[in-house]
């Protein structure tokens, strides 16, 4: 994944890393008891990997690990670098990698790929809470129970309140609680510069796992959907007309919601489409944002 061509990740800063399973290894565990009390009970690579993975800070005196879990088919872990690191944050998770490689080779015969190439991050910036993250990746297991349990992408909810606004909702309702959210707004008076530093921050969120949210009215802001979504983006789309009794999704968005790729939002009474209303549900697309 493309990493943050505005950040310097030797430095001070907190990390919510993400690596998958490669297609041809086992499964790294399996999710065992019943809603809510799930949780994953690891196979000899995940057991592997955990190992490795608490292991991790090893690797440099500036890396400290705060929360980790690992799932049947990617890894969750939050690394905070507390002091200037010699070498990118790659090189340590490449380090880790090879780890892991080597001891399920040699150890337990497992000689096939094991992580598919490269690995999400999220940058914890000043601000952002924590106990979010630390909350997202403990709850994981029972995140993906629901899922299992009830596969509800096209899930209809016809009145739930968000930031103190009643809307309708219709998709996948977890993005909601994906702590990596950024408003898409593109302003009249952005420079070029302003513009291509923003674009860059939503991008970088959406290639590496987060939620970009907007009505993207603008050319500029369908833009961005549109390049944030070939990248894999999820999105969380704010329209001013309310679903009708039979609303289904048209054929674009009825593929994202197949995917769990997006919720929308509604009204639950038509609105016109003018400079208020825009301003409305971009104030409510800052709200979603923000938790």
């Amino acid at each position: 994944m493309p990493r943050a061509p505005f950040h310097d990740y030797k430095r001070l800063s907190s990390y919510h890393i993400t690596i998958s399973k490669h297609s041809l290894s086992p499964y790294w565990g399996e999710l065992t008891g019943v809603l809510p009390g799930v949780w994953i009970r690891r196979s000899a690579i995940g057991d592997i990997i955990a190992r490795k993975i608490y292991q991790m800070p090893g690797l440099s005196p500036s890396l400290k690990m705060w929360q980790y879990i690992v799932m049947p088919d990617h890894l969750h872990f939050l690394v905070n670098v507390c002091a200037p690191l010699p070498r990118h944050l790659g090189h340590y998770i490449s380090m880790f990698k090879n780890a892991v490689i080597q001891e399920a080779r040699v150890n337990h015969g497992i000689d096939c790929p094991i992580f598919k190439e490269d690995y999400h991050d999220r940058i914890i910036y000043p601000g952002k809470s924590i106990q979010t993250v630390f909350d997202y990746i403990r709850a994981n297991p029972y995140r993906l129970g629901v899922r299992i349990a009830c596969p509800e992408n096209f899930r209809r909810i016809n009145r739930i309140s968000i930031g103190g606004t009643e809307v309708m909702a219709y998709g996948n309702i977890q993005l909601l609680d994906n702590p990596f959210k950024g408003q898409v707004v593109v302003h009249r008076r952005d420079t070029e510069a302003e513009h291509e530093a923003n674009k860059a921050r939503w991008l970088h969120i959406a290639a590496n796992g987060g939620v970009l949210v907007s009505p993207f009215i603008s050319s500029a802001e369908k833009g961005v959907r549109a390049v944030a979504e070939e990248a894999g983006g999820k999105i969380i789309l704010i329209t001013n007309t309310p679903f009708g009794e039979r609303f289904k999704p048209a054929e674009h968005d009825f593929n994202l919601c197949a995917e769990g790729r997006l919720l929308l939002l509604a009204p639950l009474e038509p609105r016109v489409l003018s400079r208020a209303e825009c301003m409305f549900m971009n104030s409510l697309a800052a709200k979603i944002a923000g938790f």
